[in-house]
């Protein structure tokens, strides 16, 4: 084990801002495939008990009617896409992005405990049913929105010429969020 270690450490592979890269293109992607469900039929009736049932979600239908609640959502989905894409060059565009993912995931993990059938009849708590099982996967989501969130505040925090200087040199992340705390 220590020498994969050692052996993945001098690689390269894991320095600099991959990882940030990764998760961020990887978000933009699942909120683009998302959003294109959307403004088909079969998703809009596929999100009835999801918005139903949504402490936050529940105006939607009166508000916009069973298509336009699907469309918001679809449009809404696509506008997060942009701005975590626009997040690769602009921090500023990232943090908004990042604050809509993060709004987007609390809104759907939210419904987990008001999901009807959501939990086994036999088995209970916390044996998942259907509907629940699918929404867990948004736990992590938001955990990784909060991720970008972060790592965007830091960037956005820094003057230009810092972060230009630090994205070449890479690994700055960790420098970028010390100096914040210590500018603090």
């Amino acid at each position: 084990m220590n020498t994969l270690i050692k052996i993945l450490a001098k690689s390269g592979l894991l320095k600099g801002d991959l990882d940030h890269h990764l998760v961020r293109a990887s978000m933009v992607l699942i909120f683009v495939l998302f959003g294109y469900q959307k403004w088909f039929e079969y998703e809009a009736q596929t999100l009835i008990p999801f918005i139903s049932n949504g402490p936050l979600t529940f105006w939607m239908y009166p508000v916009f009617g069973l298509h336009g609640a699907s469309y918001f959502l679809g449009v809404s989905k696509w506008l997060t896409a942009a701005l975590l894409t626009w997040g690769f060059w602009n921090p500023k565009a990232g943090v908004f992005g990042a604050i809509l993912s993060v709004a987007t995931f609390i809104t759907t993990v939210a419904i987990i405990p008001f999901m009807s059938d959501g939990w086994d009849a036999a088995a209970g708590f916390p044996a998942m049913n259907g509907n629940v099982a699918f929404l867990m996967k948004d736990v992590v989501f938001l955990a990784v929105s909060v991720y970008l969130l972060k790592q965007d505040v830091v960037r956005a925090s820094l003057p230009a010429a810092e972060r230009c200087e630090c994205q070449q040199v890479g690994g700055a992340r960790a420098w970028a969020a010390g100096e914040v705390a210590v500018k603090s």
